[in-house]
């Protein structure tokens, strides 16, 4: 009888990403041609969670002229920023059977565009992408350039952002397929950025583990070595990479529809909260971006619902 019971789950669980995705996940991500107003954007975006490239709202923007790499030299070279630094251009991710984090050092934004136009080289694959409002507390040279916030995104959101953070980095530097609490606007003001997405429904068939933190160190001799955070408790992430996808190993991920687009310079993406997403760039790509923490609502308690049964019934 339990077992018949767990079946039946299992099979509701399999059966809810289509369902969730003939109802309301667009085949491909839409375009709007100019920002929204308000009640637009909370009504037909941020209600239904989902997600659009709005053009046309960036324009008003200094930086959208401005921002070059030899602009960011004489505006900030000399200004130290934090860094990650990997091997393989993956910061955050699952490799073998750790969480690995990136190293982080603190540089002149000068070393980082050295490396970014081949005047220099250093270990590793470079990406300025620390998340703390890194562009208000390291760069705040910048700021000139750009609105502090997304007027009409705050105020359909009734709030200020929580972050505004500054992306620069190698073509080589991924972002691993993860989610995020946060309503994001992402701004590409110089390049494009690649977003492979799934929506939160797609959640049983995508895998989480548990896995060991650890961080990369770099050596004075240039090399990398994995060195593990004893004191820290063990990291839910997703194990597969969503281009190369281990089937054997997670054969329901063959279920999942990803969503492909790329957003262009000028372009601004609206990404949902717990939307995953996995993220490639062009080389020297410059983006921005503003993270509005989400409602913790009733949409969030049933997507917590359905991490809960995904992950109670073993689906994956």
């Amino acid at each position: 009888m339990a077992d018949a019971a767990l079946d039946a789950v299992r099979r509701e669980l399999r059966e809810f990403p289509a369902a969730a995705r003939e109802l309301s996940v667009p085949p491909a991500v839409p375009y709007l041609d100019k920002p929204p107003g308000p009640l637009h954007f909370y009504r037909d975006w941020v209600c239904p969670n989902r997600p659009c490239i709005i053009r046309n709202a960036l324009q008003h923007w200094p930086a959208l002229q401005k921002w070059s790499l030899p602009y960011l030299r004489a505006t900030a070279g000399s200004v130290e920023v934090s860094v990650a630094v990997t091997p393989d251009g993956y910061a955050d991710a699952v490799r073998g059977d750790r969480f690995v984090m990136p190293a982080e050092r603190r540089l002149p934004l000068s070393c980082v565009l050295d490396v970014l136009e081949g005047r220099a080289q250093h270990p590793g694959v470079l990406y300025v992408q620390k998340q703390c409002s890194n562009l208000l507390t390291e760069l705040p040279q910048l700021l000139p350039d750009l609105e502090p916030h997304v007027p009409w995104a705050s105020e359909a959101l009734g709030k200020m952002p929580d972050a505004v953070n500054f992306w620069l980095g190698e073509a080589a530097a991924v972002t691993s397929l993860h989610k995020d609490h946060y309503e994001n606007l992402y701004c590409v003001v110089s390049g494009e950025k690649h977003f492979l997405l799934h929506p939160p429904s797609d959640r049983p068939f995508i895998p989480y583990e548990l896995y060991p933190p650890a961080t990369y160190q770099l050596t004075e001799e240039g090399s990398f070595k994995v060195v593990d955070e004893e004191a820290m408790e063990k990291v839910p992430w997703i194990p597969l990479d969503p281009l190369a996808p281990d089937l054997a190993e997670y054969p329901s991920y063959s279920q999942a529809q990803a969503l492909h687009c790329t957003v262009q310079t000028g372009e601004m993406l609206y990404l949902p909260a717990l939307w995953f997403h996995h993220v490639q760039q062009s080389h020297g790509c410059m983006a921005v971006n503003f993270w509005y923490d989400m409602e913790y609502d009733l949409k969030y308690s049933y997507f917590q619902l359905l991490d809960s049964l995904t992950k109670a019934s073993g689906l994956n």
